[in-house]
This record gives C-alpha cells, sequence and structure tokens, in this order.
C-alpha cells in the first residue's frame, strides 16, 4: 500500500469519526504536524506510529504477501 493511500485511509477515518487532527494527534502520541504530513502522503511513519494512529481510530495495521 502507497503512503498516499494510508494517508488517504487515515484521513477519512478520522473525519468518519469526526475527529479533529489535534485530538488524533494527541490520543496517538505524535505531534499534528506528523499526522498532517502522513495523511498527505508526505511522511514515511514507522509501524509503531501507524499502530497508534490506527488504535485511536478503530483501524488495524496488516500486512500481506503480494500475489504473484
Amino acid at each position: 500500500m502507497s503512503k498516499i493511500r494510508i494517508g488517504n485511509s487515515i484521513k477519512a477515518r478520522r473525519k468518519a469519526l469526526r475527529v479533529t487532527q489535534l485530538q488524533s494527534a494527541e490520543l496517538a502520541g505524535i505531534s499534528v504536524n506528523t499526522l498532517y504530513k502522513i495523511e498527505r502522503g508526505q511522511a514515511n511513519p514507522t509501524l509503531e506510529t501507524l499502530d497508534g494512529i490506527a488504535d485511536v481510530l478503530g483501524m488495524e495495521v496488516c500486512l500481506e504477501v503480494k500475489k504473484l
């Protein structure tokens, strides 16, 4: 999954829950600037960061093997 698709998924979920970037960032233990960059596909977040955001938004980080 590309950084842009990940960011779009996070942003869409956050908006569906009607949660601000500030609220999400604080709950996930990251800066608002970091969340902003992730949502725009401009950051390369760690799995730990993605997992924290996913947990706050009721999402799950999954890895899949590509089909050949």
